[in-house]
């Protein structure tokens, strides 16, 4: 399923700057970025359980905030873009 994920996670420490480069990092191994904290994500439901627990240990739950919305598994027709367009298909082929 399609999981778009945000998060806001304050960056006044030293500490918050830790938080949101290691959030970036666990939601840059399950996705795509598509803006600079918002990630789109296909997951099977074990890996998303996983993820939000992980990404729960990292966070400040009274200053950091996550946000999971599922756009389930017809998501194609639900995400409408304008502008530059830095994404790919997520679920294509990929080449490398």
């Amino acid at each position: 399923m399609m999981v778009l994920i945000t998060y806001d996670v304050n960056t006044e420490t030293k500490e918050g700057k830790k938080r949101l480069s290691k959030v970036a990092k666990v939601c840059l191994n399950h996705g795509q970025r598509v803006q600079n904290s918002v990630f789109e994500c296909v997951l099977d439901p074990t890996i998303l359980k996983n993820m939000q627990i992980k990404l729960g240990k990292i966070i400040d739950l009274e200053k950091d905030s996550i946000r999971f919305y599922f756009l389930g598994n017809n998501w194609r027709g639900k995400i409408e873009k304008m502008g530059r367009e830095t994404s790919f298909d997520v679920e294509g082929t990929l080449m490398v």
